[in-house]
């Protein structure tokens, strides 16, 4: 594969910097839009034609298991801010969840029961049956070796942390950290979710957290005319071009 095009980017730290922000947002564009949206909540569903990509993409990135995502997160809505939250600042310290969420999610779908209770009704399909399951962690290491390709074998180790640890730190961190520690309050919910900024651009509108626990089942998480939800104008795109179908807004 000839990458030589790239040569001139990718031999520069800002280079690598680039391309680690603009991979790091599609990955959190994906986790929004296909596993949060569409699968824990199911407001909006996706066309093979969108889903599919979006589907490789997180399995490249990230070597998450769809189901036991699903299962986390919708246990978190069920039991938000308590000792049964699977990942709540509020129980655990907004500094444990905020750098080590990833290792909350981990314990949470390492009970099987719990995957099983809230990822009832999940079927796996072939690729998840088959490939996305079972070779879980083969997606990053493809990614690394594409990685390879570009920047040489010792210099993509970094730029590869740096892609493959975009979602364990901005989403399992972040989001569920500071989005329930920091910010502000549209809504008075049972729960201390919060509205980090109302423009929902680096996480694709996750930012925007009281308003989605106000309305989980909203594809659409911006609420007031100032806020701004980077996820839900992906999915007006892929709304126009018959890509997807809202359940609810």
């Amino acid at each position: 594969m000839d990458l030589s095009f790239l040569t001139h980017t990718t031999h520069t730290w800002w280079g690598a910097l680039i391309i680690i922000v603009i991979a790091g947002h599609f990955t959190i564009m994906c986790t929004s839009l296909y596993l949060h949206r569409s699968l824990t909540h199911q407001s909006v569903t996706f066309s093979p034609i969108a889903a599919f990509p979006m589907r490789v993409w997180l399995w490249l990135f990230t070597g998450m298991s769809a189901k036991q995502w699903v299962a986390v997160h919708r246990k978190h809505h069920a039991f938000v801010d308590t000792e049964q939250d699977p990942h709540s600042p509020v129980i655990h310290g907004w500094a444990a969840i905020l750098f080590g969420g990833v290792m909350y999610y981990r314990k949470a779908y390492a009970d099987s029961e719990t995957v099983a209770k809230y990822a009832k009704g999940w079927k796996d399909d072939f690729f998840e049956k088959y490939i996305f399951v079972p070779l879980k962690y083969g997606g990053p290491v493809i990614l690394y070796f594409i990685v390879a390709q570009i920047f040489g074998y010792v210099p993509a180790l970094f730029v590869w942390a740096g892609l493959v640890l975009w979602v364990p730190f901005w989403a399992a961190g972040v989001v569920n950290g500071l989005g329930h520690t920091i910010g502000y309050r549209n809504f008075k919910v049972e729960d201390a979710s919060t509205n980090i900024v109302p423009l929902g651009i680096l996480l694709s509108g996750e930012e925007l957290h009281n308003n989605h626990h106000k309305s989980p089942s909203s594809a659409k998480f911006s609420v007031k005319w100032y806020e701004f939800d980077m996820g839900w104008f992906y999915i007006t795109i892929l709304k126009f071009l018959h890509l997807a179908k809202l359940r609810a807004v």
